[in-house]
């Protein structure tokens, strides 16, 4: 029988991380759910098997004077934390050549600061532990890209270069990353994509429509995250970009070309 966690989901009103926050209650997990929006977090809360394992912490990512204070009160909530899932993002559809430049400003310090922010935050506490999981979602624009994702894809990379040096580094210490490499998921997210202008873009994509059940991909990260795999990618045919990008970059480049919808 597997040991109950306490586990820090950020982006848990919606998507992704609400589909997460009811996977890990429903095992008896402690959960802390994490968003800006405290109404949405409330019916996250209320929707669970085990509500009175959840443990609701409103967060704004990019709001970085006052992630100390959140950090203390997370392990303060339950005395520990046993993983930190890294979900908070927001993506863009713009080209580079209009979007302003406060525009790339926001999705670096959402997506990439603001989790790099928190995570260090995190650390010493794990360190102390001698335990502890790292789990940050970034993207399989976190591989290879795509047109009007540049400052998405720009940040998705980034956090690969942080986290794996992350994990060397403290390796020894006993922790654990886990990097989750989503494609096309239902989710919001192409809704609350920022445009050139900041704006959201509040349409959908057709790719995004045609993903992962949100439900389906929760069940596949939550097994890499217990089999604390280093790195997975989760998605339907589009993951074969990995590897395309790997050993066939002209090729790959030439199908996105072909293939990207807006």
């Amino acid at each position: 029988m597997k040991s109950k966690k306490v586990i820090w989901i950020t982006g848990a009103s919606s998507g992704i991380g609400e589909a997460l926050a009811y996977l890990f209650n429903k095992n008896e997990d402690t959960i802390i759910i994490s968003a800006r929006n405290i109404a949405a977090l409330e019916k996250v809360k209320n929707t669970c098997k085990f509500p009175e394992n959840c443990h609701i912490l409103p967060l704004d990512v990019s709001d970085f004077k006052a992630l100390p204070e959140k950090a203390s009160q997370a392990f303060k909530a339950f005395g520990t934390i046993d993983i930190l899932i890294n979900n908070a993002g927001v993506s863009q559809r713009s080209l580079i050549v209009a979007t302003e430049f406060e525009v790339y400003q926001k999705l670096m310090e959402v997506n990439y600061l603001g989790t790099v922010a928190l995570t260090k935050l995190v650390l010493p506490y794990f360190i102390q532990q001698q335990k502890g999981q790292f789990v940050t979602v970034t993207s399989l624009m976190g591989k290879f890209a795509s047109p009007y994702r540049s400052g998405y894809c720009g940040a998705k990379h980034a956090l690969h270069g942080f986290f794996d040096a992350l994990r060397m580094e403290h390796e020894k210490d006993g922790l654990k990353v886990t990097l989750i490499c989503p494609g096309f998921v239902q989710t919001n997210v192409a809704k609350n994509a920022l445009t050139a202008d900041g704006s959201a873009q509040k349409s959908e994509d057709k790719a995004t429509e045609n993903g992962l059940p949100v439900a389906v991909f929760a069940q596949k990260m939550k097994k890499a995250i217990e089999n604390q795999k280093f790195e997975v990618y989760i998605g339907q045919k589009e993951v074969f970009g990995v590897y395309l990008k790997r050993f066939f970059p002209k090729l790959l480049h030439r199908m996105v070309l072909r293939s990207t919808v807006r």
